[in-house]
């Protein structure tokens, strides 16, 4: 008797309908085609050792042979196991198979017939719903981040038992509704970390602020325990809050790394991503034999902080170049190619030598300037030249520690962010893939963000003085025009431009030596 069965193959950060198709013949050998890796293979023995302890059901002994369609595609991972039972157990006639075609199926199965949470709920979810299938069987761990998708019936099972059950009629299994909206904005605002902690730091939190309102990449200098990470970390605090669409987007691709949490419906914060400095190439950027999201993917709409910038391999931070201009990343191979969303922002600390106290107040540095020179050139110019502010964050005084005077809390600085974030996205309303200050070109540049003759004076006489270098100029500009927003003013002031020099630490001729 030939059976189908249904379920999906995670391809980026979409999936791909899988049809299961089980025959019986005379004979007791089990086949399986149509490109399955060794975990997809290695499912007869779980398949035999949880229908073994079933009371319900048997392993049949006959001969199995299963195809996996289409066969151009590499299916991977144990998620198969539940499809792949339901399909053996309607062809050997213990379940019926007449509702099999209504449902795509995926789940991985313990030795005791127990459901396993799988990764990518989400994505296949809005495929079976995209295809027209009535619902989607579920681990009961992946439900409520299914149930997301509206529009489809989302069962979460404990075991085969019930699947089985649930199949032929037998049992009712309630579906799992989840109001998204509700979910979306009952938990969109509430941090847990506030700028209200931090003491003094004020020009460094301003800098923070106008990254977060232009969307500008940050790179903070300064010694150790000046509060380079407690700063960095309070960011998605003060950044708008995610919409509904990035919501979904950002889910996807946490579901499919499998970076979600069990019965979580929908993440609501930005991501904030922080690696170590010895992560590789791959993880970062994402990819590997089976291509998953990297640490730039899932800070999509949110975050990446890379702490100890310089410590990281060259060849890692060359990786994000690409990314940084284009917000997306393709990993191509020789059979395929996926792309992966990488719209994030990037703030970076590092300390300014190897001792890390050159311009220090207090501590004298012991390095050399040739050894200072050195270690900041290992960052690379063209990754410099993809971050637009550079600020110096130098060590709190004791005072300012011990000072009553409550700082500015984060939902202050938000309202500030938002409101300049309302400006730009009118603006840019008709420009494709352009959403804020950052992302402009020169030639949008030259349109929006023209400098009153007094500001392009004081420019001309900073880049003079300071010798600043070329990149500096377009950079000042950009940061200039998100002042402005700030401001509410609609051409580039005197003080905008004075302001937006000031963070450009590293181009200034004569910092380091």
């Amino acid at each position: 008797m030939l059976v189908k069965t249904f379920g999906a193959a995670v391809t980026g950060i979409d999936a791909v309908t899988i049809t299961i198709e089980v025959n019986f013949s005379k004979g007791i050998k089990f086949f399986m085609v149509g490109l399955p890796d060794s975990a997809v293979k290695e499912s007869e023995q779980r398949m035999q050792a949880a229908l073994n302890v079933s009371e319900s059901y048997k392993w049949p002994g006959k001969k199995i042979v299963i195809n996996m369609a289409p066969a151009d595609i590499r299916k991977e991972g144990s998620s198969y196991d539940l499809p792949l039972t339901m399909g053996i157990l309607a062809a050997s006639k213990q379940i019926s198979s007449e509702n099999l075609s209504q449902y795509i199926m995926m789940g991985e199965l313990s030795l005791d017939g127990s459901l396993q949470p799988v990764k990518g709920a989400l994505p296949i979810a809005v495929r079976a719903k995209q295809e027209g299938f009535k619902g989607i069987i579920l681990p009961i761990q992946n439900a409520r981040e299914a149930a997301v998708v509206q529009g489809i019936d989302v069962y979460g099972a404990v075991n085969i038992t019930e699947v089985g059950s649930f199949l032929n009629g037998d049992l009712e299994i309630e579906p799992t509704t989840v109001d998204t909206d509700k979910e979306f904005y009952e938990q969109l605002l509430h941090d847990d970390i506030d700028f209200v902690d931090v003491k003094g730091q004020e020009s460094v939190k301003r800098a923070l602020e106008i990254a977060a309102a232009g969307g500008h990449n940050l790179l903070m200098i300064g010694p150790p325990g000046a509060g380079k990470s407690m700063i960095a970390k309070r960011l998605p605090s003060i950044l708008p809050p995610l919409t509904l669409d990035e919501a979904l987007e950002t889910t996807k691709i946490h579901s499919v790394a499998g970076k979600i949490q069990n019965n979580t419906a929908l993440l609501t914060q930005r991501p904030f991503r922080s690696p170590h400095h010895t992560i590789s190439d791959v993880a970062l950027v994402g990819g590997g034999s089976f291509p998953q999201p990297g640490e730039i993917s899932l800070a999509h709409h949110g975050v990446l902080f890379l702490d100890e910038l310089p410590e990281f391999k060259r060849t890692v931070l060359e990786v994000m170049r690409q990314p940084l201009e284009d917000r997306i990343i393709s990993i191509s191979r020789a059979r395929f190619s996926v792309d992966y969303p990488a719209s994030f922002m990037l703030i970076a600390s590092m300390n300014p030598c190897p001792c890390g106290y050159y311009n220090h107040p207090e501590k004298k540095c012991v390095c050399s300037p040739g050894v200072v020179q050195r270690y900041l050139s290992r960052i690379s110019g063209p990754l410099l030249d993809r971050i637009d502010l550079q600020i110096e964050v130098v060590p709190v005084p004791f005072k300012e520690l011990t000072t009553a005077v409550t700082s500015e809390k984060s939902s202050d600085i938000r309202k500030r962010v938002i409101s300049a974030r309302k400006i730009q996205s009118e603006r840019y309303k008709n420009i494709d893939h352009v959403f804020c200050n950052a992302q402009i070109t020169t030639k949008l540049q030259r349109k929006y963000a023209t400098p009153t003759t007094e500001a392009m004076e004081i420019l001309k006489n900073a880049m003079e003085k300071l010798d600043l270098s070329a990149r500096a100029y377009d950079r000042i500009l950009k940061v200039g025009r998100t002042i402005a927003d700030l401001d509410g003013q609609e051409q580039v002031q005197a003080n905008h431009i004075s302001e937006a020099v000031q963070y450009r630490n590293l181009d200034k001729a004569g910092w380091v030596g």
